[in-house]
């Protein structure tokens, strides 16, 4: 990009606005879900007896929404690069928005049956719809305006969404939880939290929604999409251009992802009810700890991602893309070896779980940080918001959608250990990727 192209100092505030304000909406409409699938929808949605098996019902569902990202990145991809990056981040947010409110208006299982179940799926899968066109969005959003050399450094914006998503949507359960007295052995037919006050974080997204929407269409098109527009450059059907021609791209990337995935839903997701006693087997003696302390736990520790995305970020910008992420991904493959002695059940306390959880997430922060650079760099601007988007969303099925559920069977089979194998496995998968994958750090957006 010429430094013509680049934006003027108020809209690129505004750019940093829109990245970063979209993606901790999108963001904290999904892990409102994610947080209430440990805690809620096991009792109301999938009330079958057995803890374990309820909780394996509610990650399931849980697992849709990733199952449909791929089909949101392909969808709103499609438009991305066919009409401009403004119109899709309006539409993405609107899809996410109006799904996360109707998720807080559902009846449950005691009410109409397994209608409830169905309902819950459908809804599950329309968050993973407009939250599979976001995040590529916002990246772009972010990188086609980027300074020349500062890619990694724009790219921070979008990151920053994901742990400020989830900061807010825990914050907001625990706001709820602490004044309720909530606690896991109170019968779902008469605690407060579980007749009405999970649905608030739902129905009250409504209002961010609105916020996140006044500030995205004010927004202007990209100059990369516009020359490229001017150029004539448009296609008609990106999605089939890009796995005709962009498929190798396809591929690392996707590889590239899915360990930071893996990572941060065994982190924050199955932990949750590892260390509050939410299974019925390979229970910790140390491990009880209350819904509402595990949750400040959880927001010390996702600080701690936050700080360190522009930490790599700005790393990648000096020194490389694979420079900084190939010993960072060496270090996740290692903290997957010691999940044992860390979380083991003669070991786990609540010192070692905090410790576990941080360390977790300033790996996450660290891996986290440089991707809404490295994968646009992959692939042309015509097929850009679709291919990145597809890798992003592909990995979210590999890394996110099963882990949870892969680490729940595995604890209860073979303990800890094996959950800490799983994740060092993804890490190797990960890391040959890397060293197979270009150095895109100097690569002009313009020339893919």
């Amino acid at each position: 990009m010429t430094a013509a192209q680049v934006p003027d100092a108020v809209p690129r505030r505004r750019i940093i606005v829109a990245s970063m304000v979209g993606t901790t909406i999108e963001f904290f409409d999904f892990y409102i879900y994610a947080t209430a699938a440990v805690f809620v929808f096991p009792a109301l949605f999938f009330p079958t007896g057995n803890k374990t098996t309820s909780l394996l019902a509610s990650f399931a569902v849980f697992g849709v929404a990733f199952v449909a990202r791929p089909v949101g990145s392909m969808l709103f991809g499609h438009f991305g690069d066919r009409i401009g990056r403004k119109a899709t981040l309006v539409g993405s947010l609107v899809t996410m928005g109006v799904a996360t409110f109707l998720i807080g208006l559902l009846p449950t299982y005691a009410t109409v049956g397994l209608l409830a179940p169905v309902l819950l799926t459908l809804l599950r899968f329309a968050q993973g719809v407009g939250l599979g066109g976001e995040w590529s969005g916002a990246a772009l959003l972010a990188t086609e305006t980027a300074e020349q050399g500062k890619r990694g450094a724009a790219a921070i914006w979008p990151q920053l969404g994901a742990p400020l998503g989830f900061f807010l949507a825990n914050a907001s359960y625990l706001a709820l939880m602490l004044p309720m007295g909530f606690d896991k052995n109170t019968s779902p037919t008469d605690h407060p939290f579980y007749v009405w006050g999970w649905r608030v974080p739902f129905l009250a997204s409504a209002l961010i929604v609105i916020v996140g929407l006044y500030v995205r269409l004010r927004l202007t098109e990209t100059p990369v999409f516009s020359a490229a527009v001017d150029a004539g450059e448009k296609l008609r059907a990106p999605v089939a251009t890009v796995f005709r021609t962009s498929w190798r791209p396809l591929i690392l990337g996707t590889l590239v992802v899915v360990a930071a995935y893996t990572l941060f839903y065994l982190v924050m997701v199955w932990s949750s009810a590892y260390g509050t006693g939410g299974l019925d087997e390979a229970r910790a003696p140390n491990l009880d700890i209350g819904e509402t302390r595990f949750i400040v736990l959880q927001l010390i520790a996702v600080s701690f991602f936050a700080a360190f995305i522009p930490v790599s970020a700005l790393l990648a910008d000096r020194l490389g893309r694979k420079p900084v992420l190939i010993p960072i991904t060496v270090g996740i493959i290692a903290f997957g070896l010691v999940f044992g002695k860390i979380l083991g059940p003669d070991v786990a306390t609540e010192g070692s779980m905090l410790g576990f959880l941080v360390v977790g997430m300033i790996l996450m922060g660290l891996i986290f940080g440089p991707m809404s650079a490295v994968l646009p760099e992959l692939f042309p601007t015509n097929v850009r918001y679709t291919g990145s988007g597809i890798a992003y969303n592909v990995a979210s099925i590999l890394g996110a959608a099963i882990a949870p559920f892969i680490a729940t069977a595995l604890v209860a089979r073979h303990g800890v250990a094996a959950v800490g194998l799983y994740l060092a496995g993804v890490g190797v998968i990960t890391l040959i990727a890397l060293v197979v994958a270009p150095e895109t750090r100097d690569v002009e957006l313009t020339d893919v």
